[in-house]
């Protein structure tokens, strides 16, 4: 009795196995990956000051006369005030709601696009596949730069009915995020066609589709669960050159409406006018930029490991 009884006693190894998969994640993404870890910890550091900045920020954006003129950093302003004596962590608050919406929309513009590309152009092939190849190298040979610049000055002016003028979803910052998505996109589509590739040629695969299964099931329900993991990491990847894009094209003047305050807006222009007189005016939002950019490449390095069998620690 004592025996069978000591049979049926689970094991530590067994308990393991049966955690959920992204609980198992997050567990070896702290015993391994503490860097990852770390950069996980700036990326829900950034969505929480993204969502709540009324309540952290102790001015608006854009309230002019919150403290003294260029005010160094202080108890009162911790990150000094700009030339308009505006508070320049509530800005930097701000402009984090900007950078996350952004990237989280152009990330999932993109990723639409490059499961749409990847897995239509992997499942079927054929002359479809060497059709949107082509397209997709000749795509990635125009530089990236010079079609957002372009994009953006086309549409500068434009207006697209329904959208305002004004605002965070105006027609400026709506196509941002598209020409964003569809850069980031067309270029991740390659290593889903990969996945998918692999996917196609798997024996579960080939016994679905003797058994007569249609190709919208398979895609569905076989192909796309199972390149969800490589689709994860770009997404996290692309994040961090996601806002850091948009932050150059707001340097340049080709972002986000005035009336909108982001990191890239920031430096181009309290930042670069007063960078010698007032140096935290550039050094706060350079800092932001720099965290969110690092916490992003880290988790999406992290996921990588963890979520690729063939690079995962056992």
């Amino acid at each position: 009795m004592a025996e069978s009884a000591t049979l049926n006693l689970p094991t530590v190894g067994e308990n393991e196995r049966r955690r959920p998969f992204y609980v198992d994640v997050l567990v070896r993404l702290i015993k391994d990956k503490p860097l990852g870890f770390v950069g996980g910890i700036f990326v829900v550091g950034f969505l929480i000051m993204a969502i709540a900045a009324p309540l952290i920020a102790p001015y608006g954006h854009a309230e002019l006369g919150a403290g003294a003129r260029l005010d160094s950093p202080s108890a009162s302003h911790i990150f000094g005030t700009d030339n308009l004596g505006r508070d320049v962590f509530s800005r930097v608050v701000y402009g984090a709601r900007v950078s996350m919406t952004i990237g989280f929309l152009a990330v999932f513009t993109s990723t639409l696009v490059a499961l749409t590309i990847g897995i239509l152009s992997g499942y079927f092939g054929g002359v479809l596949d060497i059709l949107s190849q082509r397209l997709v190298d000749a795509f990635m040979a125009f530089p990236a730069l010079v079609f957002l610049i372009a994009v953006g000055g086309m549409f500068t002016e434009a207006k697209i009915p329904g959208l305002p003028d004004q605002g965070l979803f105006s027609t400026r910052v709506v196509v941002l995020i598209i020409s964003l998505g569809i850069l980031f996109g067309v270029g991740s589509s390659r290593i889903i066609r990969s996945a998918t590739l692999s996917v196609k040629s798997s024996t579960y695969v080939e016994a679905a589709r003797s058994t007569g299964a249609t190709h919208t099931r398979l895609i569905f329900v076989h192909v796309l669960p199972n390149v969800m993991a490589p689709t994860i990491t770009l997404a996290t990847l692309s994040l961090g050159g996601v806002i850091l894009a948009e932050s150059g094209l707001s340097f340049l003047g080709l972002s986000v409406p005035p009336d909108q305050v982001t990191w890239g807006g920031m430096l181009k222009s309290e930042g670069r006018s007063f960078m010698v007189e007032a140096p935290w005016l550039a050094i706060f939002p350079g800092l932001a930029l720099s965290l969110a950019v690092f916490g992003f490449n880290m988790l999406g390095d992290a996921l990588r490991d963890l979520l690729d069998p063939r690079l995962r620690q056992q």
